[in-house]
C-alpha cells in the first residue's frame, strides 16, 4: 500500500473534527489505551439523550419503541462493520474486558473439564490472559502458552506442536498493543479448527485501524471496546458464532435477559439478549454506530495508508536518535501504528514525563502484558532502567508529521537532560 497523505484541507478538517485536539496544544500519542472523540460522535451520544431517551424493550409508548431502534439500528451497524452473519451474533458489553470475561466464564462452563488445556499466546493484553487462567483453575484444566519469535512473530508450527487432544481453545490478539504487529489469525484459526479447536480473538487493536471481516477470518470469537475507535467509554463488542452462543449459558442474571419467571427458575430470552442483562447503555451504543460511520466515510484504505505512513516516519526518526532500542521487529511494516521503546539509562516513567513537559503524550509502563515484557526481557538478556516497564508512542489517522517531528525532538532531549549523552 503506497504512502498516503492528507491533503492540507482533509489534515485541517479532521483535526477540527476532534474538539480535545483543537482547545488542547497536545500531540497526542497514546491512541492504543483510548482515542480522540470526532463531535459528530459526541452528537450522536448527546441526541439519544436529547431526543430517544427511554428505557428500550420494556415499554410499548412510542418513546421506548424509538430507543429500542436506535439500540438495535446501532447492532446492525456492527454487525455490517466487522461481517458477521446476523445481528444476533453482535452482544453489547462495557469494554473488551467484559466481552472476554463473557466468553472465558460461560463458555468455559459449558466445554470445559478436568485436564483440558487452553492455549494462550504470550502476547496477551491481561484481560485475554487472567479470564482464561481463572476459568482454567475453576475447572481443573490447564493454560499452555503460545511464544512468539524475538520480533514477535507467532509461528503456525508452533501452535501446531502445541494443540494436543486436550485443546479446547485459542486465545490470541489480532494486533499486539506492545508490539503492533498483525497476527495471522485466519492461518492460526484454520489450524485449530482443523483439530476441533476452538479460537477467540482480541480485536481491541485490530478493529479500529485495519479491515476485520469475521467470516473471512473464521474466528469463533471476537471481541474490542468502543473507546479504542473513536467511541465513548462504557460501550463494548463481544461477536460470537450463533450456535455457540446459543449454548452457552447466561453471564450474568437480571432483567430483560430472560424470557419468563417463575419461583423455580427462568427460561431465558433469544440472543443477544441472553447476554445482556439489565439497562444497556443506549447512547453508548448509538455513538458507537455513529463511529463506524465516521471510518466508513474516510475509509480503511486511507486510515491504513496514513497510519502507516506515520508509523514509518516515527521509527525513521526514532531510530536517529541515540540510545533509542525499539522492542520486537525493526521493520516498520511489522508495527501498525504502534512503536514501544526503550531509552538506554532512562526509566520510561522519566521517557513520559519528560515529554509531557515537550507536550507529547505517551504511554509509560507494562502496557497490561507484563508476561510478554517478561518475556521480550528474559530472551534478549538485556538490563533496563525499567525492568520490563517500557514507553509507548501509538498512532490514530489525525496524527500528522508535524506531530512526528514533535515526539522525536522530545525523545531526542531525553538523554541529553539526564546528563547521558
Amino acid at each position: 500500500m503506497a504512502d498516503y497523505e492528507f491533503s492540507k484541507e482533509e489534515d485541517k478538517r479532521i483535526r477540527e473534527d476532534f474538539p480535545l485536539l483543537a482547545n488542547r496544544d497536545i500531540v497526542y500519542m497514546d491512541n492504543a489505551a483510548t482515542t480522540q472523540k470526532p463531535v459528530a460522535v459526541l452528537d450522536a451520544w448527546k441526541r439519544y439523550y436529547e431526543q430517544y431517551n427511554a428505557n428500550p424493550f420494556r415499554g410499548v409508548y412510542g418513546l421506548s419503541v424509538d430507543a429500542t431502534e436506535v439500540y438495535e439500528d446501532a447492532r446492525k451497524a456492527v454487525a455490517g462493520f466487522i461481517g458477521a452473519d446476523s445481528y444476533r451474533e453482535i452482544v453489547f458489553t462495557r469494554n473488551a474486558s467484559e466481552s472476554i470475561n463473557l466468553v472465558a466464564s460461560s463458555l468455559c462452563e459449558h466445554i470445559l473439564k478436568p485436564g483440558d488445556e487452553i492455549i494462550v499466546s504470550i502476547a496477551e493484553h491481561h484481560s485475554n490472559f487472567l479470564p482464561w487462567l481463572q476459568a482454567a483453575s475453576k475447572y481443573g484444566a490447564g493454560v499452555v502458552f503460545f511464544e512468539c519469535e524475538p520480533d514477535g512473530e507467532f509461528k503456525k508450527e508452533k501452535l501446531e506442536s502445541l494443540i494436543s487432544e486436550k485443546t479446547k481453545l485459542l486465545a490470541i490478539t489480532h494486533l499486539s498493543n506492545v508490539l503492533g504487529r498483525i497476527n495471522d489469525v485466519k492461518g492460526f484459526a484454520d489450524i485449530c479448527h482443523d483439530r476441533g479447536v476452538l479460537i477467540s480473538v482480541d480485536g481491541a487493536q485490530s478493529v479500529p485501524h485495519i479491515p476485520v471481516n469475521v467470516k473471512e477470518l473464521d474466528v469463533d470469537f471476537l471481541q474490542f471496546s468502543g473507546h479504542k475507535m473513536l467511541a465513548p467509554m462504557g460501550i463494548g463488542v463481544l461477536y460470537g458464532k450463533k450456535e455457540l452462543l446459543d449454548a452457552m449459558p447466561p453471564y450474568m442474571y437480571g432483567g430483560e435477559m430472560i424470557e419468563t419467571v417463575t419461583r423455580e427458575g427462568a427460561t431465558y430470552a433469544e440472543l443477544p439478549h441472553k447476554f445482556e442483562a439489565g439497562t444497556v447503555n443506549v447512547g453508548g451504543a448509538a455513538a458507537l454506530a455513529e463511529a463506524i460511520r465516521y471510518y466508513e466515510k474516510i475509509g480503511f484504505e486511507k486510515i491504513m495508508a496514513r497510519e502507516r505512513a506515520l508509523t514509518k516516519a516515527a521509527i525513521s526518526r526514532m531510530k536517529e536518535i541515540e540510545g533509542i532500542e525499539i522492542i520486537g521487529s525493526q521493520d516498520p511494516e511489522q508495527h501498525e501504528g504502534i512503536i514501544t521503546f526503550l531509552v538506554d539509562g532512562v526509566h520510561p516513567h522519566d521517557v513520559a514525563a519528560i515529554m509531557d513537559a515537550e507536550g507529547v503524550c505517551v504511554r509509560a509502563g507494562h502496557h497490561c502484558a507484563q508476561p510478554l515484557l517478561q518475556y521480550l526481557h528474559d530472551i534478549r538478556e538485556k538490563k533496563n532502567a525499567g525492568g520490563i516497564s517500557t514507553t509507548r508512542v501509538s498512532l490514530a489517522f489525525y496524527n500528522t508529521m508535524e506531530e512526528v517531528d514533535k515526539m522525536a525532538e522530545a525523545l531526542a532531549k531525553i538523554r541529553p537532560e539526564m546528563g547521558l549523552g
